[in-house]
C-alpha cells in the first residue's frame, strides 16, 4: 500500500501556472503507475495525467494535453503535475493516486491508493 500527500494548490489567476507535489511513503511507490485526478463540483472525478512506473510513459486527457506535464522521481518517492496556461475550468480538488498497475492508464477505477487532495481555484 502506498500512502500520499499532496501539496502545491492555491488561488491562480488564468493564464498562470501551479505546481503540484506528492509525497508518497510505502514499499511499493517505485513498481507503482501514478496518476493526478481532479474533481470538480457537481462532476465525476476524471484522471489527468498518468505516468508508468519507469517515468518512461505518460498520458494526458485532452483536457489538458500540452498545458500539463506530470513527471516523478523514484529516489524521492515524489511525483509531481506542473500545470501551465491554466483556465478556469481546471478549478477542482486535485488527487494524487496509485495503481498496482505499472502502466500510464487513464482510468479512475485502476487506482487504489488515494491522496486527501489539493484545491486548485483558477480566476478568470
Amino acid at each position: 500500500q502506498v500512502q500520499l500527500v499532496e501539496s502545491g494548490g492555491g488561488l491562480v489567476q488564468a493564464g498562470g501556472s501551479l505546481r503540484l507535489s506528492c509525497a508518497a511513503s510505502g514499499s511499493t511507490f517505485s513498481s507503482s503507475g501514478m496518476g493526478w485526478l481532479r474533481q470538480a463540483p457537481g462532476k465525476e472525478r476524471e484522471v489527468v495525467a498518468a505516468i508508468s512506473w519507469s517515468g518512461g510513459v505518460t498520458s494526458y486527457a485532452d483536457s489538458v494535453k500540452g498545458r500539463f506535464t506530470i513527471s516523478r522521481d523514484n529516489a524521492k518517492k515524489a511525483v509531481y503535475l506542473q500545470m501551465n496556461s491554466l483556465k478556469p475550468e481546471d478549478t477542482a480538488v486535485y488527487y494524487c493516486a496509485a495503481s498496482p498497475d505499472v502502466r500510464a492508464i487513464l482510468k479512475a477505477t485502476i487506482f487504489t491508493s488515494w491522496g486527501q487532495g489539493t484545491q486548485v481555484t483558477v480566476s478568470s
